[in-house]
This record gives structure tokens, C-alpha cells and sequence, in this order.
């Protein structure tokens, strides 16, 4: 049986999903709380829903990208806060190899409505070896 934490983040995947399908920047934004901190795959660090929209617009138009989530985990840290872990595997269509990242949300209930605060994604490729 799922949770309203699986229940959020679920629709938010789905949400997400999509809205990367068709590279509809003004979609993704939509997930994002106002006060968002968002490091995608280059070294800049967005802020806001306007460095959502910046971010995703400045992306190559790739003909038919997908992207599917796996190996998630989540944590319902209270009420109206949620950790989600997982891995973001992408298809970017024939000129692009796939690209599988390590991806974790901090969601956050803002106004009703669950928002992710916090995007980060990192290689999976170890930095340090143990």
C-alpha cells in the first residue's frame, strides 16, 4: 500500500515526465517551489522558478527525449516535507548517448500543492574511490 509520500512524489514523476518530453520548460517550472535550488547536469546553480525555466529552455531541442526514474527511495521527513533519492536514467534519441544520473528532490508542501525546494543531480561515476 503507498503512502501520501509515494502518492506525491509519484505524481510529480509523472508530472516531470512528461513535461521532459516535450521539453516544456514552463511545465517543469510548475513542479518547483518559488524558492527552488536547482543544480541540473552543468555547474550552475538555478535559483527560483526563473532559473527553472532558464535551465531547461538553454537545453539542447532533442527530437524525442525520455526519462524514467529508478532505484527511488523515499523519506516523509513531516507532514509537509519529503526526500526523494533515486536514479534518472535519459534517452535523448539517437545523437546522444543515455545518460543516467543520481537525482535527489527535497519536496516540499508550498501553498497547498507539493513542490520540489531542492534539485540536485551527480555523476555516477564515483569521485573517490574507497
Amino acid at each position: 500500500m503507498q503512502s501520501a509520500a509515494d502518492d506525491a512524489v509519484s505524481t510529480i514523476i509523472e508530472k516531470w515526465s512528461a513535461a521532459f518530453r516535450k521539453l516544456d520548460a514552463d511545465a517543469l517550472a510548475a513542479l518547483y517551489s518559488r524558492h527552488a535550488l536547482f543544480y541540473g547536469s552543468n555547474p550552475t546553480l538555478y535559483r527560483g522558478s526563473e532559473g527553472v525555466v532558464a535551465y531547461f529552455n538553454a537545453l539542447p531541442r532533442w527530437r524525442a527525449p525520455t526519462v524514467q526514474f529508478t532505484d527511488v527511495m523515499i523519506a516523509q521527513v513531516s507532514s509537509d516535507l519529503i526526500n526523494f533519492a533515486g536514479i534518472a536514467n535519459f534517452d535523448l534519441g539517437e545523437e546522444v548517448s543515455p545518460l543516467s544520473v543520481k537525482i535527489t528532490w527535497v519536496i516540499l508542501r508550498e501553498d497547498g500543492d507539493w513542490k520540489i525546494v531542492s534539485h540536485h543531480v551527480s555523476s555516477k561515476t564515483p569521485l573517490i574511490e574507497p
